[in-house]
């Protein structure tokens, strides 16, 4: 796993990290998900891990561009490393906003990764951020190469998954 802030990834290498900032528009998002289906392709993932990135990056898009306060612009960064690919993405929002994990894109999101989290933060807390204590919703989520997932998650354990009943 990555330290989203830049850091020394868990494997003791330092994180390759690239950020995207794109007006939330039909005409902009599809190129989120292009990158992260570069990403992945370099990487060496099967096909199928690939369009399950393509796909969760699109879902995470569409959640957060629900939620955003304006006409501010979406930052995705992704950060990879021996044992796969981090994502954080998000978008200035109202104070209080909260990112919405009770329908069914996010159990869908969900499935598709192996980890996903999804949470209120601040500008200074987030990487790409400008410093401020400003309010963001983030969602991150890890897709770990085959053989690399971290023992804490095998099994499923660790994913955060809230879907409403």
């Amino acid at each position: 796993m990555v330290d989203s802030r830049g850091a020394l990834a868990q494997d003791g290498r330092r994180a390759e990290r690239l950020e995207l900032r794109v007006p939330i528009t039909p005409m902009q998002l599809p190129a989120v998900r292009a990158m992260a289906g570069d990403l992945a392709i370099r990487m060496d993932y099967d096909l199928d891990s690939v369009e399950d990135l393509r796909l969760a990056v699109d879902e995470a898009c569409a959640t957060l561009a629900s939620i955003v306060e304006g006409d501010a612009p979406l930052t995705v960064v992704f950060e990879t490393t021996r044992s796969g690919l981090h994502i954080e993405a998000w978008v200035p929002t109202a104070a209080g906003v909260d990112v919405p994990r009770d329908g069914f894109g996010w159990a869908v999101l969900a499935t598709l990764v192996d980890a996903v989290e999804g949470r209120p933060a601040s500008q200074d807390r987030v990487p790409g951020g400008d410093g401020s204590a400003s309010p963001v919703a983030v969602i991150a989520m890890d897709k770990f190469l085959p053989g690399q997932r971290p023992a804490e998650l095998a099994g499923g354990a660790g994913q955060n998954l809230s879907v409403a009943r």
